[in-house]
């Protein structure tokens, strides 16, 4: 997985990409799904399948209602998955948190995360 730089250029459309300086969207408002999918290459995820749009989905929803990352387990219980299917579709939670787009959850919630 790589760590992508402030600023990544969007190579299928003009403007960079707003990351902060590890990788997190600092501008929320601007995530699309295209967003997405050239983050998930950027990480090495490759291609976005409907499990892992499942996972973004939730927990861009959770975020937006409980301003919060979700625990692993609520998500893999909501959407029907084990965590080594998480783990295999998105490396770890910390990946599955930058591709959605949502901004830097903090310290703590990082070390959960990995």
């Amino acid at each position: 997985m790589t760590n992508p730089a402030q600023q990544i250029p969007n190579t299928r459309h003009a403007a960079p990409l707003p990351l902060d300086a590890e990788g997190f969207f600092s501008a929320e408002g601007l995530w699309t799904r295209e967003s997405a999918r050239i983050l998930a290459d950027l990480h090495g995820v490759g291609e976005l399948g409907r499990s892992h749009w499942l996972v973004i989905d939730f927990i861009r929803a959770y975020h937006a209602k409980f301003g919060v990352v979700p625990l692993m387990r609520r998500v893999c219980r909501t959407q029907r998955l084990a965590p080594a299917e998480v783990k295999s579709l998105f490396g770890d939670c910390l990946t599955a948190w930058k591709i959605a787009g949502l901004p830097n959850p903090g310290e703590e919630a990082k070390a959960y995360m990995t």
